[in-house]
């Protein structure tokens, strides 16, 4: 009997799709039971955690240590420090990494992972708080461990019953639920995200506007009292495509685009005082606002420029150009 590769393509999908079924409905249930069986251990690990003096040292072998390397830069960019060490790195000498007054939190499913002997024994010799993340609070692991948070006994969504797959995926949540359950109790905020992200794309929608904007001689700026001529002058200059007035307390009373000398053209328009052409009391910002809050503004208004306050007065100027540059969109 032929079978065609369409038919063939066909069945291969079925079975495929089939498959993924199955793992994700296995992972989603291993979650359940997570998300269950939380309890007071949970609030215990965070006291220790939240009030360590020093750092969380997170530690687990093979694929528990892949999660843990992903906790550990979680915990240590919301405002945690933390590190991985390696466990068979921590008996060749990486045990003087840790101090007594960091907190150590050790992953193993079955708890029985021999490469963690040795920080265990340094726990304990040592007095240094031991979190452990186990499915068998029973195990060696589970027997050392100040406090434990249990894993789901729930098996793996591997088909052989043996890949680490849904005993993988409960222990990177539980590691999400310490991150954020930290950062709440900590009051993290955007800006402190901000200090610990200055690279790539998070880093960019994180920018401030006092980073992007002109200062100084770069601002287009003159006395409300200026005429027409040293306004346009003024606004070629500085190539911003506006110019913004002061009064004689240096205070911002308005502003004039070019868009604005387009629509008022005439004859006349350079014998006039620019007080009496300028948008009085305009849309400005300050300096501590991010700068996607600038973005929206410029975008929300229709304008493409916004001065920057302090106590009233101009200290900076950001055109919608800084801001698509940098990535703001």
């Amino acid at each position: 009997m032929t079978v065609t590769l369409e038919k063939y393509e066909s069945v291969q999908l079925l079975k495929d799709k089939d498959c993924a079924v199955r793992t994700v409905n296995m992972e989603i249930d291993t979650l359940e039971k997570l998300k269950n069986g939380l309890d007071e251990s949970l609030t215990s690990a965070l006291d220790i955690m939240q009030n360590a003096k020093g750092r969380i040292i997170i530690t687990g072998m093979g694929k528990s240590g892949h999660i843990g390397k992903k906790i550990a830069a979680s915990l240590a960019s919301t405002g945690t420090p933390s590190f991985f060490v390696h466990p068979a790195e921590a008996s060749h000498g990486d045990l003087g990494m840790i101090t007594e007054d960091d907190v150590v939190l050790a992953i193993s499913n079955s708890g029985e992972s021999k490469e963690l002997v040795d920080i265990l024994n340094y726990c304990k010799r040592f007095g240094i708080k031991l979190i452990a993340i186990t499915k068998n609070p029973e195990s060696s692991l589970g027997k050392a461990g100040d406090i434990v948070l249990q894993l789901p006994n729930n098996g793996e969504a591997c088909p052989l019953g043996l890949a680490p797959t849904s005993s993988t995926t409960a222990t990177l949540v539980l590691g999400d639920v310490l991150t954020t359950c930290l950062i709440e109790r900590k009051g993290f905020t955007k800006e402190d995200f901000n200090n610990r992200h200055p690279g790539g794309k998070l880093g960019s929608i994180l920018q401030k506007v006092s980073d992007l904007m002109h200062t100084g001689e770069e601002m287009p700026i003159l006395s409300e009292k200026a005429g027409m001529r040293d306004s346009l002058l003024e606004m070629t200059t500085k190539r911003l495509g506006c110019v913004g007035f002061v009064n004689e307390s240096g205070e911002l009373t308005g502003i004039l685009t070019d868009g604005d000398l387009r629509r008022c053209l005439s004859p006349q328009v350079l014998d006039k005082c620019a007080g009496d052409l300028m948008t009085k009391n305009p849309k400005t910002i300050s300096k501590d606002a991010m700068a996607s809050s600038a973005m929206k503004i410029m975008h929300d208004m229709k304008i493409t420029n916004l001065f920057v306050l302090e106590n009233n007065k101009p200290i900076g100027i950001i055109h919608i150009h800084d801001l698509l540059n940098n990535g703001i969109v």
